[in-house]
């Protein structure tokens, strides 16, 4: 599901458009726990948005991005088997992954290509957009990773890390993932929006996404994780009236509660389609075998 909201006056000709993506949210959330969102909805509009399928954060980002669905643009999960070499790979980071163009290839203001920030959106390394920021971690030569960004210029990397600090990485993956890493992002995006100047800017926010999968859609958490991301707006809405940019919130997917639960893996080992190897972590996937 997914939310488009304007601001309640009329954009001047330049006005740059910020394109918030907020995974997880639906229309149900709008009221007393989200009021910067539920205001842009009352003065701008909102409604339902049909889900990718799968509905998963690089596929419904490659739909929103190009205009196609997953069978054109080939981006069909958040990772896939490289048959060439035996591994599933999660999270390649490449734009040219994607097979259809990102929609503002095709688009022009004043005669002059569009000037695009990707701000956290995937598939950020390798693109036709101007200015980027992704996560990028160390991996160090002894097996330690620890925490960075990408950015397309070394001056906009800098000016990041000395106003927002060390992007919290372990705060964005995995079972630490809190409210550290999304505002982190939302802050760190307006100094990014007036260092690159950009026509469209997109800013990823997935902090409703962690305790709705990790929890389930209703219960105590709810409120908490929908005040929080309302806060991480509000830094950017406010931000976005004093450049006289335009906002625009969208959703990648929405969580609903599963009772009849399919569970692929567990079929496929039945059959004797699947077969794991083991070390200290566990078991894992072996596709060679399998």
């Amino acid at each position: 599901m997914g939310k488009a909201g304007g601001m309640d006056h009329q954009p001047p000709a330049q006005q740059p458009l910020i394109v918030i993506n907020a995974v997880g949210l639906c229309l149900e959330h709008l009221g007393e726990h989200t009021p910067t969102l539920t205001r842009l909805a009352t003065e701008g509009s909102a409604q339902a948005m049909t889900a990718a399928m799968p509905a998963v954060t690089t596929t419904a980002q490659a739909t929103m991005l190009s205009g196609e669905s997953p069978e054109a643009h080939g981006i069909v999960a958040n990772g896939w088997l490289f048959k060439e070499l035996g591994e599933i790979w999660f999270w390649r980071q490449s734009e040219a992954l994607m097979q259809a163009p990102p929609l503002w290839e095709n688009l022009q203001r004043n005669g002059k290509p569009l000037s695009v920030l990707k701000h956290f959106w995937w598939y950020a390394m390798n693109s036709s957009a101007e200015h980027l920021v992704t996560p990028r971690p160390v991996y160090h030569h002894d097996g330690r990773k620890s925490p960075d960004i990408y950015a397309s210029s070394p001056e906009l990397k800098k000016q990041l890390i000395e106003r927002h600090g060390t992007f919290p990485l372990f705060n964005f993956w995995g079972p630490m993932a809190d409210i550290r890493s999304t505002r982190w992002i939302a802050e760190s995006f307006t100094t990014a929006f007036d260092f690159c100047q950009a026509d469209l800017n997109l800013v990823y926010l997935p902090h409703l996404d962690y305790d709705l999968q990790r929890f389930g859609p209703t219960g105590s958490h709810l409120a908490t994780a929908l005040a929080e991301l309302d806060s991480c707006v509000a830094t950017i809405v406010e931000h976005a009236k004093k450049r006289q940019a335009q906002v625009m919130v969208v959703s990648e997917y929405g969580i609903e509660k599963v009772d009849r639960a399919v569970f692929i893996n567990r079929a496929l080992r039945e059959a004797g389609l699947l077969q794991c190897s083991h070390n200290a972590a566990g078991e894992l996937l072996d596709t060679g075998t399998s």
